[in-house]
């Protein structure tokens, strides 16, 4: 039913129909093997169609009200609710209602697995009410783990951290014998790469800016000193990693227009810079867009993304808003700031300007 909301032909849900009903299935451990039963719910496991069927399944499991939000992740679900003036009354119906769609689609909600967490700033706030679901209390914590990062109540990375120097210092010991073992420093560098780097850098845009304190910042960096006496050949600091993944970042989400922060990324009239977000405390200062936004107003102009316009935009009677860097083809009646075509136009025109007076000059002094 709804594949055939989402339009999908006929032909093709039948087809999945009989894909996913009177599946035999067997399970054998060692030299046994049960007896052979048919299902008729799920998906085989490892299929490559199972999570696609996963996300049209969940595609209407949405919020009703504008101050929650929904994270769905695979078969990972977070309810962001946004409570003012001490009024639940929104999200715990949301509660409810997200309780009820599972419960109408056959699916089970794991209330041992379901944590809350509250983030609240106010002095003397008051202890709210815990979350029922299907009849049993949902445990509060002070911090969880979110797609393998841990948040605080507090929004302080200093548990993710601790985490993170936790497994890069387990993986140094196997570093070491890779060493012992005479491997080589492009096998090492690999190695580094591909275990102690990612797992380093992992969430790097998110906790790596003014959020990161400079012992959290040492403990890290004093891993890629290790490794970079290990391998005996130059690794990137941990501060180069988060500049560089903050750039890439950034760059990625004004080329995306469809990106949910592509409109938080706008440039002053100049076209040369980006437009600062207001922000009256440090945690909103520290966060990506406004570290982003700093470190691409450093970069010139030539490492910033263009647009191409076709030329019929670039007229005097429809110029185009000087919003975003913009590069035109054939530049010829409207100039735009920092469009190289126009820079160039510029150039020659001034070095021929130049060239004439200095003819000119040349030819009444003679």
């Amino acid at each position: 039913a709804k594949l055939d909301k989402l339009g999908v032909n006929t032909p093709i849900c039948n087809w999945l129909l009989d894909f996913l009903s009177q599946r035999p299935q067997t399970v054998r451990v060692g030299n046994n093997t049960s007896n052979t039963i048919i299902l008729n719910t799920g998906a085989p496991q490892g299929c490559v169609l199972s999570p696609l069927l996963f996300t049209l399944l969940t595609h209407d499991c949405t919020t009703t009200h504008s101050t929650n939000h929904l994270v769905k992740f695979a078969d990972d679900t977070t309810l962001v609710g946004l409570i003012t003036k001490g009024d639940e009354t929104n999200y715990r119906e949301e509660v409810d209602l997200l309780t009820k769609w599972c419960r109408d689609n056959n699916l089970l909600l794991n209330v041992s697995k379901t944590k809350e967490i509250v983030v609240n700033f106010q002095r003397g706030h008051t202890q709210r009410l815990p979350l029922i679901i299907d009849g049993t209390a949902v445990e509060r914590v002070s911090s969880t783990k979110f797609l393998g990062v841990h948040i605080s109540e507090d929004l302080s990375w200093t548990a993710n951290i601790t985490s993170l120097a936790k497994k890069g210092q387990q993986h140094l010991y196997f570093l070491r014998k890779l060493k012992r073992s005479g491997a080589s420093q492009a096998i090492m560098t690999t190695f580094y790469r591909g275990t102690i780097k990612s797992i380093l850098s992992s969430c790097i845009t998110v906790w790596g800016g003014g959020s990161c304190t400079h012992s959290n910042r040492k403990a890290l960096q004093r891993i890629v000193n290790t490794a970079r006496r290990i391998i005996g050949t130059p690794l990137p600091s941990l501060q180069d990693l988060y500049i560089t993944r903050l750039t890439r970042k950034a760059l990625t989400i004004i080329k995306d227009a469809h990106h949910p922060a592509h409109n938080l990324f706008s440039f002053l009239p100049s076209g040369r810079r980006f437009r600062s977000l207001c922000s009256r405390t440090t945690r909103l200062r520290n966060s990506f867009t406004h570290q982003a936004i700093r470190m691409l107003n450093t970069l010139s102009p030539l490492h910033l993304p263009t647009t191409h316009l076709p030329h019929e935009q670039c007229s005097n009677e429809s110029p185009p808003p000087p919003a975003a860097l913009r590069h035109c083809l054939k530049c010829t009646r409207t100039l735009i700031a920092n469009c190289q075509c126009c820079k160039l136009y510029l150039f020659l025109s001034f070095y021929l300007f130049i060239l004439c007076y200095t003819y000119t000059f040349l030819f009444f002094h003679s």
